[in-house]
C-alpha cells in the first residue's frame, strides 16, 4: 500500500516553525505533495526532509515568497519533470511530476482568481491549458494521480455558503464546470469516491473563526486516473491537521 498526501502548506518555512517536520514523521507517507511553499530551493531546508527518508524535489517560483510545488518522496522515481512547458506558468512553479513504474504523481498549484480580473483570466488560461496538457500526457502516461490545490470548489456540498458565493472567483459557473468537464475526461475525486456528506472542507479563511466554525470550502483533491479505480483503498480529509489555512489530505492506493 502506498500513501500520498497533499497539502497547501502556505509557506515551508511557516509550517516548519509549527513542527510540521513531526507531524509528517509521525504520519509517514509514502509520497507528500506540496503547494504555494514560498520559499527557493535554497530556503526549503532538504536536510530536514531528507532525514526523515524523502527526496525532496522542488519547483519554486521566480518571484520571492510566492506560490512554488514540491514532492517529497521515499520511492525513488523513474523520471522528474519540474513544469509544463508553459513560462507564464512555470515561472510561477505551479507543477512538478514524478514518473514511477505504474503511475505518476503531480503537485499542481492552480491560480486564485480572487485578486481581479487579471488573475481570474490568468486562471482561465491555465484551465484550458492544463486540460490540454493532460489529454497529451495521458497519451503516454494513461495511469495519473494529480494532487493540489485546485482553487475551485466543484458543487454546492464543497462551500459552507453556496448562495452567497456563486459570484466568487473559486465557485463560479465556469470554474465548476471545468471540474465537471475534467472528471469526465477520466478521473475521479477519490474523496467524492468514498464520502458524500457535506460539511467536509480543505481551507479556511483566517477571518472571523472560521475554521473554528467549519465555514469553508473544499478546493484540494487527489484526482485519480480511471484506470487506478480498482487501486483506490482510501481517501480522506485530515481537517484536525492545522499548520496552514489548508489542512492535508489522503490518499492511499494498492502499490
Amino acid at each position: 500500500m502506498t500513501t500520498i498526501v497533499s497539502y497547501n502548506i502556505n509557506g515551508i518555512r511557516s509550517v516548519l516553525r509549527k513542527d510540521f517536520d513531526k507531524w509528517l514523521a509521525k504520519y509517514n507517507p509514502n509520497i507528500i505533495c506540496l503547494q504555494e511553499i514560498k520559499a527557493n530551493e535554497e530556503q526549503f531546508n532538504k536536510e530536514i526532509f531528507e532525514n526523515l527518508g524523502y527526496t525532496c524535489y522542488v519547483n519554486a517560483a521566480q518571484k520571492a515568497g510566492y506560490s512554488g510545488v514540491a514532492i517529497l518522496s521515499k520511492i525513488k522515481p523513474k523520471k522528474v519533470e519540474y513544469g509544463c512547458g508553459n513560462y507564464q506558468i512555470d515561472m510561477e512553479g505551479r507543477l512538478v511530476r514524478l514518473d514511477f513504474k505504474n503511475y505518476s504523481v503531480l503537485s499542481v498549484y492552480f491560480p486564485s482568481g480572487s485578486s481581479g480580473e487579471k488573475r481570474q483570466e490568468f486562471k482561465f488560461m491555465f484551465l484550458d491549458f492544463f486540460q490540454n496538457y493532460i489529454n497529451k500526457l495521458k497519451q503516454t502516461i494513461p495511469n495519473l494521480i494529480i494532487c493540489g490545490d485546485f482553487n475551485i470548489c466543484h458543487k454546492e456540498i464543497d462551500i459552507h455558503n453556496p448562495k452567497r458565493n456563486k459570484n466568487t472567483s473559486g465557485f463560479l459557473i465556469e470554474e465548476r464546470n471545468w471540474v465537471t468537464n475534467f472528471l469526465n475526461s477520466g478521473f475521479i475525486d477519490s474523496f467524492r469516491f468514498f464520502h458524500s456528506d457535506g460539511d467536509k472542507y480543505t481551507w479556511w479563511s483566517y477571518r472571523a473563526r472560521a475554521r473554528q466554525k467549519n465555514l469553508g470550502w473544499r478546493i484540494d483533491y487527489n484526482m485519480v486516473s480511471k484506470s487506478l479505480e480498482k487501486y483506490i483503498l482510501d481517501a480522506r480529509i485530515l481537517s484536525d491537521v492545522v499548520h496552514s489555512d489548508h489542512c492535508p489530505i489522503s490518499l492511499k492506493i494498492k502499490s
